[in-house]
């Protein structure tokens, strides 16, 4: 689909250089991918909190708030502490069905200092949406911003 992952890996980590906390670079993650990927109806992150995903910055539809380690496709990548890439949601055990078009989706583990801290999952209402090249983009994107982002409450810049 021509996505060019390098080009929104530099643009997110522009981002960082401006401020690494986690909110704002979510926040321009989640937009940046939400326009540069074809054929997707959500983009966005979950974080641990207190045992379970919480929703984290997004762009598309409104979401599930919750999620449990090991349920939907989300929980179930935490679990596993694996990318699973799903061709159609409807065949997924226990699949969370938070906007009722979305037909496949990619959720991939974001990691720091060997821990799981986050999800970043994608869906689409094209079946079979997500590629091998698309996996590996994303991966590689998950893996920046694993890198680049500071979860711990700071200030940034003065005002």
């Amino acid at each position: 689909m021509g996505v060019n992952y390098g080009l929104m890996k530099e643009q997110i980590s522009a981002f960082a250089e401006t401020d690494p906390w986690y909110l704002p670079l979510l926040s321009n993650a989640a937009a940046v991918l939400y326009h540069a990927l074809p054929e997707i109806n959500w983009a966005g992150f979950y974080l641990l909190h207190q045992g379970r995903l919480v929703l984290g910055p997004f762009q598309g539809k409104p979401a599930c708030i919750h999620i449990a380690p090991g349920r939907g496709v989300c929980g179930t990548a935490v679990q596993e502490r694996r990318a699973l890439r799903v061709a159609d949601v409807h065949q997924f055990p226990g699949h969370i069905a938070c906007d009722s078009a979305s037909r496949s989706e990619i959720v991939l583990p974001l990691e720091k200092d060997g821990e799981i801290f986050g999800v970043l999952d994608i869906d689409s209402p094209v079946p079979d949406r997500f590629s091998e090249e698309d996996e590996e983009g994303l991966k590689e994107t998950a893996r920046r911003i694993s890198e680049l982002i500071v979860m711990e409450e700071t200030v940034s810049g003065a005002v």
